[in-house]
């Protein structure tokens, strides 16, 4: 299964709208790569601002295939990927 970079903002805001108790249009997403760092996002809510890395992402997206797809993975099962944007693969 391919997760698209829209997929991957989508769980980072869920799962961040939760934690804050917000909702999920609160929240701005930018994902980033480097060679240094990999793979992270920069969020925006309710005006700050923080840095996730990879674990983080991976966490929401194992909580946004939880919660929306109704599908149990696992971090092991996922794999971000930088192709013409950032994606996801998981493997079911």
């Amino acid at each position: 299964m391919k997760l698209t970079e829209q997929d991957i903002i989508n769980a980072v805001c869920l799962n961040i709208a939760d934690r804050k108790q917000i909702q999920p249009t609160q929240v701005e997403v930018e994902m980033m790569w480097d060679e240094d760092h990999g793979f992270s996002a920069e969020v925006h809510a309710e005006g700050r601002s923080q840095v996730l890395i990879a674990a983080n992402l991976l966490e929401a997206i194992e909580r946004f295939l939880y919660t929306q797809q109704n599908m149990r993975v696992f971090r092991d099962q996922i794999r971000l990927e930088l192709e013409d944007e950032i994606v996801a693969y998981v493997a079911v």
